[in-house]
């Protein structure tokens, strides 16, 4: 059987699933299997499980029932953008498609259908520029800012002074692991360190040659811009040479509970930024347990609540769902359209009053979007892990990143993009 029709059977398959009669449609495109599906599972769990929660103790939101479109795309580019064809025409609100590939080549398809996109964290790091992606969201952080908050917590660490210093990006071999190479230099050029690029093909699993280098030319430090199985052992062949884990640090993609267990006591000390908070000590988790997961519609076994990525998941469907309310207010509609659901997007505002309302005290920073801004304050915090407890925590408060020299290539790169492909730089008013 030829791909497209493998895709487009299981989509077919979840949409006979679903209800009928729903009109909030939220496509899942998931990757529960493929070299990356120990990231992309918790994630997908708890994105559906939000969703399930909302369906089963609100009935909905705002009084319309919510229906999902699981489309599994095993993290491949092509496979990917057959979920977004297949399911779009479902009515679909928004896309969240977990891959920075996908992502790249869903940003002219979801613009021209006028369909929102919601890449938090990942994606194309200009399409924060609202002016030039009309359609493409990536609040309330991005890459580069999660570049900028690792160089800024090591600024503090060091009393501000890295002159002189290296730093080595060990780096998933693709647009997503290249993404913070030009933020690095340029902070390295304005604070005097050196970047050291070691490319890592993916998926990862060999790295030993790598980290042998590392061990010849001792970098002060090492950041990770890594997924799936690449973390792992990355931190694995970090611990084999003693590298200080303490200097060690990963983007937030690379800074889950399955990337420092396998090694043990080894990833005592590793340090991942963060744009939310860690843990289960949250009312929300309450009410999922009692709704969705011991009613038995839990996405996935109901062990991952808690867990880094299934917190992010959540986290992705619950800004979903607060920008569909903030659409049925602006539109004064209950059953939205996707064109409505950017607007919702476009004016969603999150602060620490229906963070708690929401059972998410304290979870994250509070941010707003606008029709120029779609990529927020890109705070991010320090989270550092203990192999005794097993358990994550943060070592600093949210702080906002280097906004001078990520808005100056934002600015270019976005504009760079507008030019070749004849998009007006300005939209708004």
């Amino acid at each position: 059987m030829k791909l497209k029709t493998l895709v487009l059977a299981a989509c077919t398959t979840a949409i006979v699933a679903g209800s009928a009669s729903a009109d909030l449609v939220f496509p899942l495109l998931d990757y529960r299997t493929g070299p990356y599906a120990s990231g992309g599972i918790p994630f997908a769990d708890g994105y559906a499980d939000y969703l399930t929660l909302l369906q089963e103790r609100d009935g909905g939101i705002g009084g319309e029932p919510i229906r999902q479109i699981p489309c599994e795309t095993g993290y491949n580019t092509e496979r990917g953008v057959e979920c977004y064809e297949s399911t779009k025409g479902e009515g679909a609100l928004v896309y969240q498609p977990l891959s920075t590939g996908i992502t790249y080549q869903l940003i002219p398809k979801v613009t021209a259908d006028d369909i929102p996109m919601h890449t938090m964290g990942y994606g194309r790091t200009s399409a924060s520029n609202g002016e030039v992606f009309s359609h493409v969201f990536n609040y309330p952080a991005n890459y580069w800012d999660a570049a900028s908050g690792i160089v800024n917590y090591l600024l503090e660490e060091t009393g501000g002074d890295l002159e002189g210093k290296t730093i080595a990006l060990v780096y998933h071999d693709s647009s997503f692991g290249a993404e913070p190479i030009r933020t690095l230099q340029a902070l390295g050029e304005e604070h005097g360190f050196t970047v050291s690029l070691k490319a890592v093909s993916p998926p990862g699993n060999e790295q030993r040659s790598t980290w042998l280098e590392v061990r010849r030319e001792r970098p002060d430090y090492v950041i990770m811009w890594g997924w799936g199985v690449q973390n792992s052992v990355a931190i694995q062949e970090a611990a084999n040479i003693r590298f200080p884990m303490n200097n060690f640090y990963g983007v937030w993609w690379s800074g889950s509970e399955n990337d420092v267990i396998p090694a043990g006591a080894g990833a005592d000390g590793y340090r991942s930024v963060t744009f939310h908070g860690v843990g289960d000590d949250y009312p929300v988790y309450d009410d999922i347990q009692a709704h969705v997961v011991d009613a038995g519609l839990a996405a996935g076994a109901g062990d991952q609540i808690g867990t880094v990525l299934y917190n992010r998941g959540m986290y992705a469907a619950m800004l979903a769902a607060e920008a569909v309310k903030t659409a049925q207010e602006i539109h004064g509609v209950a059953d939205i359209t996707p064109a409505m659901m950017r607007d919702g997007m476009e004016a969603l505002v999150i602060d620490e009053a229906k963070m708690e309302a929401l059972g998410l005290p304290g979870f994250g920073p509070e941010f707003s979007v606008s029709c120029a801004d779609h990529g927020g304050p890109g705070s991010s915090a320090m989270a550092e892990w203990d192999a005794d407890t097993q358990t994550w925590s943060l070592i600093s408060d949210f702080a906002d990143p280097d906004k001078d020299v990520i808005g100056r290539l934002v600015m270019e790169d976005s504009l760079a993009y507008a030019a070749e492909n004849n998009i007006p730089e300005t939209r708004c008013e």
